[in-house]
This record gives C-alpha cells, structure tokens and sequence, in this order.
C-alpha cells in the first residue's frame, strides 16, 4: 500500500491529524517526515529523571494536568484507567507500575502506565488496562522526541526496569506489551525502538468533511447510496426509525444491557470467546458510561426500528475525534437490510454535526472499515524474558503472535479459520 503525506495518526487533544483524502484505500501512517521530530535538536538530549507510582492515587494530579496537555489517546487518560483498575485491576491482583518522567528543568516529559500482573506462577509487566485499551502507549510531552533520543529512552527504559526489579512488588518475570501505535501524536512511539514485531491488526481512521452529505458522496458511490435507501426503506417496513443519543444514566445502563447480549450472540455465531462475560469487564464499561466523572468522554446510541433495537454502540470523543470502540446489532429478518451499516452511517453524520474532525475506527482489519477510512495505523507488539521462569510465558507468546498474524494476513488461511472457528467454537 502506497505512503501518503500526513502529519500524524493517533489522535491527540493537542495535536489533530490533518491529511488529504487522495485514494479510496487507507494509507500507512508512517512518513518519514514524522521521523524528522526525532532528529531535531539532538546537539544535546536533556536529562531525565522519573519516579514509580504503585498507587493511581498519588499521581493523579499531575496525570490529569498533564494529560491535558500532552500527546495521547484517550485509553491512557486518568479516568479510563483508574475506573478499569477499580472494577477489573484490582480484584486480578493488578499492580499499578506508573513511571512519571522529568526533564530536567523539572517539567513533565512522559508518563507510562505500567501494570505487573501475576499470572499463574509468573509476572508479567504489562500496559495497565492492556487488554481493553484499544491502545497501548506512553502520555508524551510535545517536545518529547525534540528533546530525547531514541538512545537516552532505551537507556533510561533499561534503567526503570532495573529499578523496579529490585521492588518486591513491581518485580517481573516476563514483559509482554501489545497494540502499541507507531505514534503518539506526531512523534514516533518510543518503545517502538524496542524489539517489536507487528500486531496482527491495523488500525482505521476517516478524515471527517464539513457536512455529513459532502463526505457521503465522497466516500461511497451513487449505486451504494441507492442500495443504502433501498434497504433504510425495507427496514422502515417494521416501523419508525430513530436515532437515540444524549441518554440518561438508567438508559445508558439498559442500551449496554442490549450490546452486551448482541454481542455475545454475534460471538457465538463466529465461534468467539465472549470477553465481555469476564468478571468487571460490564460493570467497567457501565461505569465510564454512566459515570458523572466520565460520562462527559463517552457516547452510547442506538438505532430503533419499531420497537426493535436493532443496534448499539459505545463509544468515546476525546480531543476532535470520535472512537468507535464497541458495536453491535440484531438478530432476525431486520439484519439482512443492515441495521449495523445504518446506525454506523448515524454514527459518521452525528460526529460530524459535533464539529469532529476524525473517526477512529480503532484496532481490527474488518472491511467495512478500510471502505471508510483513509488511514492505517501500524500497531506493535513486544515480549521479553526477564528471569528463567518467565521463559515459557515469553516463547508461548511470541510463537502466539506471530501463527495469529500470520493466519490473518493470509486471506485462504484467515477464511478457513473463522469457518472451523464458527462450527467447533472458540480455539
């Protein structure tokens, strides 16, 4: 796939993506002009100092002064984090390993949310929240990759984890770190400079219009908008059709409730495991949604049809951009109009009349998605033995990674493997 120009692919508060829309497909987000942030500056590489944090508590004031104003997403904000810690963190013994880093006039240069988590009769180091954050990356400052080398990180990451080796509770056996973005904001991901091998997703974002109708005609051909009406006019066939947004607490909690049982029947059909029957992995979700702290970062919507729900959505708008994070529709004779295509169109057209300029697709290669976007972002994985008992866990997950991308990557292999996958269940 050809390179484009853009500026930037993870979308920050501070600093918006703003490439041109020049070809139908996505285009990687990885220009060597991005490279040039690391090269500037570099007559000297400031110093760094930081400090580790096991308590979410003790950081919190700089985390959310700091996130304001630094390059991130929004999977690393305080609020996403410390509600994930609270409903699921905790009770699977998940220590908190926070690394504020320092420049040397004192300001705040980056911020990692790390994780141990004990795992059997390993540790593992880990992003914290790894597994339900769409994203896996440090809270940079602007300056961060003008002021320090790829170098002085490396050294300064070998000297955090000397540093939390020697702490009873922070010590690791093994590190696996997943769904890591080639950059935060404009600048290069930093622990992409560590031995990483590619994740077996990409990442898919739109470059929004000024008005729902342009950017529909732009983005879809006139007979795809014909056979749009067409099925919008079968479905009206079982009743009114509604768009529902700006819901109250109790009816965000009952529109999850419809999600997470649409979702556990579409797993069922596709042979997937249903994550979302994990213990506070629900309660986590409802929270941030629902939550008077949070909920200002969330968006839940449905699509009625009659008195069906025929699809929902949890989602989250930070910065200019929307992050479309969970999806589902129903069964029966509404899903062969669609239902899930329609309520995504309502989706595109009300983070547009937000004023949004990006639609974050987040992490999976589902067609439907490059049919929108016009920016891939390369995500990164790494795994690394740190003492002899760690071996097993670190060879199991390479080899792990690798076998899933590859059989993602090859079109014959990926389709066989969702049909066994749909007939046996879940590997």
């Amino acid at each position: 796939m050809a390179i484009q120009s853009f500026r930037s692919s993870t979308v920050t508060r501070a600093t918006p993506l703003t490439a041109v829309r020049t070809t139908s497909l996505p285009v990687d987000a990885g220009h060597p002009a991005l490279r040039r942030l690391t090269e500037l500056s570099r007559e000297f590489a400031d110093d760094l100092t930081f400090s580790i944090h096991t308590s979410l508590a003790a950081v919190e004031a700089e985390w959310r002064r700091f996130e304001a104003i630094a390059e991130c997403t929004p999977f690393q904000t305080f609020e996403w984090l410390e509600a994930w810690h609270r409903h699921v963190g905790r009770r699977d013994g998940v220590v908190p390993a926070i690394a504020v880093g320092r420049f040397a006039d004192g300001k705040t240069a980056f911020i990692l949310p790390l994780a141990v988590q004990p795992l059997r009769s390993v540790r593992r180091l880990c992003w914290l929240g790894q597994e339900l954050c769409d994203y896996n990356a440090p809270l940079l400052a602007r300056e961060f990759s003008q002021r320090v080398t790829p170098e002085r990180f490396l050294a300064m990451w070998r000297e955090l984890r000397q540093q939390m080796q020697v702490d009873p509770q922070l010590s690791h056996d093994w590190i696996e770190f997943e769904k890591m973005p080639q950059t935060v904001g404009v600048q290069i991901n930093p622990f992409t400079h560590l031995g990483v091998i590619a994740n077996a997703n990409n990442a898919y974002i739109a470059q929004l219009g000024g008005d729902w109708e342009s950017f529909y005609r732009a983005t879809r051909s006139s007979a795809t908008r014909r056979r749009d009406r067409a099925k919008v006019k079968r479905m009206s066939e079982f009743g009114d059709i509604r768009f529902v947004t700006d819901l109250e607490p109790q009816d965000i909690r009952q529109t999850l409730d419809t999600l997470w049982d649409q979702k556990k029947r579409i797993f069922a059909r596709r042979g997937i495991a249903d994550i979302f029957s994990r213990p506070g992995y629900r309660e986590f979700f409802d929270d941030f949604a629902s939550n008077p702290q949070t909920r200002h970062l969330a968006h839940v919507s449905r699509v009625e049809i009659g008195p069906t729900c025929a699809a929902a959505n949890f989602a989250i708008v930070f910065g200019d951009c929307y992050y479309h994070v969970l999806s589902s529709y129903c069964d029966g004779q509404l899903t062969r109009y669609g239902p899930g295509v329609l309520h995504l169109r309502k989706l595109l057209a009300y983070a547009i009349g937000r004023g949004l300029r990006l639609f974050d697709f987040t992490i999976g290669d589902e067609h439907y998605k490059l049919e929108w976007s016009d920016l891939r972002l390369k995500l990164y994985d790494y795994a690394t033995v740190v003492t002899w008992r760690g071996q097993p866990a670190t060879l199991s997950s390479i080899v792990r990674r690798r076998a899933k991308r590859f059989i993602k990557q090859t079109p014959l292999i990926w389709r066989l493997v969702c049909r066994v996958r749909s007939v046996a269940g879940p590997f």
